[in-house]
């Protein structure tokens, strides 16, 4: 008898193959699209980043922050003095400030870390507000009122918004393919095995530590990816939009709506949000109103997200992780 390790299915190829003509027509968007479309896509990929990462690092490391937005804030802001001050173009200062926001991780973890549950989540958002204030108290960079990105002035419309949609493409791709990649491997495992009982996984021999740091650290270089994107997009930053709490509400609805621990969650939660914050966002608090009983209402009738309900009822997974005997 026979036993193999599978992973994929005919379905998860099909999916492949779908996504991959799906990743070709968007790229073919500047020649034939209008100017909203490209922004709109934009905004889509900033939150499905910012939301992939904030899923990476609560649904499968276990870890709720609160306070990512710190790092977005922080990728907006970077990506913003790198180009109006320091003469970077600001298409390569996006991938940089999101190094920038990687790096500042690492000392910001140790004061994070320090803090388990309910109090991580707490403490982060904390976190996020001192960065907040700080940027709030540097006239440099317009203060509480802001500033605008001044490095683009000599870049046409056109050539701008087609590239920041072409980098906004490639960063969709860059950030399913890499944590995909990253789930299927041994260290997925681990990160999963952490996620389920850290006292067992030590025991196993995982280094926890570093595990929960490598991701706390992916996870702050993809939000600052998303933040000096959707601020290269916008054209003006300032603390109270780049540093919102909002942002991480924004990210657990996602989640929750499409799927937790799960990579298409975060996608098909992106779309949602996007949506309704198209067509009802002018409704003001009756559409706050209207996200939290969706909220509510997807967390009591599909636990596991839309996205989870569908995987579980017709089989779907677009991007299989799991290992199965066959």
């Amino acid at each position: 008898m026979t036993v193999q390790v599978t992973r994929g299915s005919r379905a998860s190829h099909v999916a492949l193959g779908v996504a991959l003509a799906l990743v070709l027509v968007a790229a073919s968007m500047p020649a034939w699209a209008e100017s909203s479309a490209l922004r709109d896509f934009v905004e889509i990929a900033c939150y499905f980043i910012f939301a992939m990462m904030w899923n990476l690092l609560a649904g499968y490391g276990g870890m709720v922050s609160i306070g990512q937005q710190a790092y977005f804030g922080l990728g907006g802001y970077t990506m913003l003095i790198l180009g109006n001050f320091a003469g970077v173009n600001p298409f390569v200062a996006v991938p940089l400030a999101a190094v920038v926001s990687a790096i500042v991780a690492v000392p910001v973890s140790r004061v994070a870390f320090r803090l388990q549950g309910g109090y991580f989540a707490i403490g982060t958002w904390v976190i996020a507000e001192v960065f907040r204030l700080s940027f709030a108290n540097l006239s440099a960079v317009g203060g509480g009122s802001g500033t605008s990105l001044t490095a683009l002035r000599g870049i046409d419309k056109a050539t701008r918004e087609h590239t920041t949609f072409w980098m906004a493409l490639a960063c969709v791709v860059a950030s399913v393919a890499l944590v995909y990649l990253f789930l299927r491997s041994k260290q997925g495992l681990a990160l999963l095995a952490i996620r389920d009982n850290e006292v067992a996984a030590e025991s196993q021999g995982i280094a926890v530590g570093q595990m929960k740091l490598a991701v706390y650290v992916v996870a702050a270089f993809g939000a600052g990816l998303a933040g000096g994107l959707y601020f290269l997009g916008n054209l003006r930053i300032s603390p109270d939009a780049a540093f919102s709490v909002n942002w991480s509400a924004f990210a657990i609805f996602m989640v929750v709506i499409g799927g937790i621990g799960r990579i298409e969650g975060p996608l098909v939660g992106a779309l949602v949000f996007f949506l309704l914050n198209k067509f009802f966002a002018d409704y003001g608090s009756w559409y706050l109103m209207g996200l939290g009983l969706l909220a509510i209402v997807v967390t009591i009738r599909f636990k596991q997200g839309l996205w989870g309900w569908a995987q579980q009822r017709w089989g779907w997974s677009l991007f299989p992780t799991q290992r199965r005997l066959t």
